[in-house]
């Protein structure tokens, strides 16, 4: 694309987002989505109109890995790499497709058409193997459908013409609760919250004053977060923070002149093995809106954001076609309801490849336009969040919940679940078993129920809440889903006893060093360290050296990093090591310590081009001996 054609591009997309550099993220999403990738003509162009130094908006660029200032190609294939593609031989189709296109894996062909990769858990795992095609989803892949791919990009087909089967992605709902089988009528929520009140006009007069930080009267919003309060309703990201809590604290946060207060929605479910936040977003949007409209009220909120992961970008339209719909409906934007004073809207960012900022304060700061580098804490998001403003973030399905709450009230839903753990739980089910899919129980359910349900045989193991979680062993089945046992964010993946647990903690460690954002060192290097120590043992050079190790570096992650990426990463291998032990020792062929570091096999290969194959003469060389 010429530069003349790239400023208009630049120019239009800054336009739209009002010259407002706190959107850069959008900003360069939609740069790269009409040209490509994100040239250095762009970057000028960027730097001219926001008046943003290039070094801030190349290291904002650089910091997401969906983003590129490299060509990448017309077409930009991104293989999914979490476990269960690799059970399902995301690889051998990865290779397919390279040998097809004629391109090596991480590169970008001769002719600059297409480049292939690898790249973290797309979200598609109860269908895959999955990739991403210039960050839309394909799933269900088949050496038919990777053939037909290749095709397609040979042939230079855009992708609106490509089979439209290709981009279906099912909801695998197998079992349903209160969520799942929700037929709440949008609105119903609000004009429960609203019934609270005891007139519209108090309700008004508690929508202006606590968007303004002052007392309010009896009922309305107090009213819904005792209701919040009384469902003993917890967060659902992993955490399981009290929400009402967090709710009433941002609500009594004092507001500076000019600000607001805001109500964020984390849909950024990057944990390898999660995917229930794309079949809720999918199939309950108004669901999820609403929760954030009761929440909204509750606190006084009259901005709000749902933060959606990039790999589901094929739901954004879908999602803001809701939005606009629920607009006409008087159910956002202004005088809710047709109250006035009841105002709300939310706009949806769109993430770029970038796991570490599910947590809250890297997500807010990414959606100020930066890179997604965790906050130091405190201060605290419901004092000082987005754009320093009181903000509540809560996950996709806590807003769900706290619709049905609205809807139902508090002790309907506290009499679901267990004492310390109330309602349902959607758990993503996916691995070794005949079912996978979505399913949505009441809190304390077994590990072995589940098992039984989607259909699981001779399960060796059950990975509960992804790399970060818990790896639960047969002799554990009868622990349960909750907060006082097996808390989880909701990925569930099981393995049966075909599996290597050492390999599956492996790919774990490589997940954590990828997505390991750099900003600290314990954090950067030590993810490092133990993906070469898991390498290490893989290649059958390990010592027992090499597990006490792991052990020190457990130690120094969990004391020095500055996030819970860093504090869990040494988790799955510590797990599985401690209930799996012989999958390591079987690793380890050496008592002594041995360099990882092999010199005489590094350069085999050389000696063998050259003729010199003689290791003895090439090891008496490097002593100083005669060759």
């Amino acid at each position: 694309m010429h530069a003349e054609a790239v400023a208009g591009v630049v120019d239009r997309v800054v336009a739209r987002y009002k010259r407002d550099a706190t959107c850069m993220v959008q900003i360069l999403r939609e740069i790269q989505e009409a040209c490509d990738w994100i040239s250095p003509e762009a970057i000028d162009r960027l730097q001219s109109t926001l008046g943003v130094p290039r070094t801030k908006i190349e290291g904002v660029a650089g910091f997401y890995s969906f983003f590129y200032l490299q060509p990448r190609g017309k077409y930009r294939v991104l293989f999914s790499d979490n476990v269960t593609d690799r059970m399902g031989g995301n690889r051998d189709l990865r290779d397919r497709l390279c040998n097809a296109l004629w391109v090596e894996p991480g590169k970008v062909s001769e002719d600059g058409l297409v480049s292939v990769a690898m790249t973290s858990c797309t979200g598609l795992c109860d269908q895959g193997p999955g990739l991403l095609v210039n960050n839309y989803a394909i799933g269900q892949l088949t050496e038919e459908r990777i053939d037909r791919i290749a095709e397609l990009i040979r042939e230079r087909v855009p992708m609106t013409q490509w089979p439209a089967e290709f981009f279906k992605i099912e909801d695998n709902i197998r079992r349903a609760d209160i969520l799942l089988s929700s037929d709440l009528t949008p609105g119903d929520a609000l004009r429960a919250a609203r019934a609270r009140a005891p007139d519209e006009g108090l309700m008004a007069s508690n929508m202006r004053s606590w968007r303004e930080g002052l007392p309010s009267g009896i009922g309305g919003p107090i009213a819904m977060l005792d209701e919040i309060k009384r469902a003993n309703l917890r967060g659902r990201g992993g955490a399981g923070f009290t929400t009402g809590l967090k709710w009433e604290a941002c609500r009594n946060a004092p507001l500076k002149a000019g600000h607001q207060r805001i109500v964020v929605c984390n849909a950024d479910e990057g944990e390898p093995g999660t995917f229930k936040d794309r079949v809720l977003l999918s199939k309950f949007p108004d669901l999820v809106f609403e929760g954030m409209t009761v929440a909204a009220y509750a606190v006084g909120a009259t901005r709000g954001f749902l933060y959606l992961r990039g790999e589901y970008r094929y739901l954004l339209d879908h999602l803001n076609a809701v939005l606009i719909h629920r607009r006409r409906e008087k159910l956002l934007g202004e005088n809710i309801l047709g109250i006035p004073g009841a105002d709300f809207d939310i706009e949806i960012h769109l993430g770029a490849g970038a796991y570490v900022c599910g947590e809250e304060s890297a997500l807010i700061e990414s959606l100020e336009g930066k890179r997604g580098t965790p906050r130091n804490r405190p201060p605290f998001p419901v004092t000082n969040g987005y754009l320093d403003q009181p903000t509540i973030v809560n996950n996709v399905e806590t807003f769900a919940a706290a619709a049905m709450i609205a809807l139902n009230g508090g002790e309907w839903y506290a009499g679901m679940g267990t004492k310390h753990s109330a309602g349902t739980k959607i758990l993503s089910v996916s691995g070794d078993c005949e079912r996978p899919g979505i399913y949505e129980y009441p809190f304390g359910v077994s590990i072995r129920q589940v098992l039984e349900d989607c259909g699981a045989k001779d399960t060796q193991a059950v990975q509960v809440s992804g790399p970060s979680g818990v790896c639960v062993a047969p002799n554990e089945f009868e622990r349960i889903i909750g907060f006082e046992d097996i808390p989880t964010a909701g990925a569930y993946t099981v393995f049966d006893q075909s599996r290597d647990m050492f390999e599956m903690a492996r790919n774990y460690v490589h997940f954590f060093q990828h997505e390991s954002c750099g900003f600290c060192t314990p954090c950067r290097v030590g993810t490092s360290l133990l993906k070469n120590l898991m390498d290490k043992l893989h290649k059958g050079a390990g010592s027992p050296y090499d597990l006490a190790e792991i052990e020190k570096l457990n130690l120094l992650l969990q004391s020095m990093s500055h996030c819970g990426l860093g504090h869990t990463a040494c988790n799955p291998v510590l797990d599985t090591l401690a209930k799996f032990r012989p999958a390591y020792e079987k690793r380890m062929m050496q008592q002594d310590f041995v360099p990882a570091f092999d010199l005489d096999s590094a350069l085999a290969q050389a000696r063998q081009m050259t003729g010199r194959d003689d290791a003895g003469a090439h090891l008496s060389s490097v002593h100083g001996g005669a060759a």
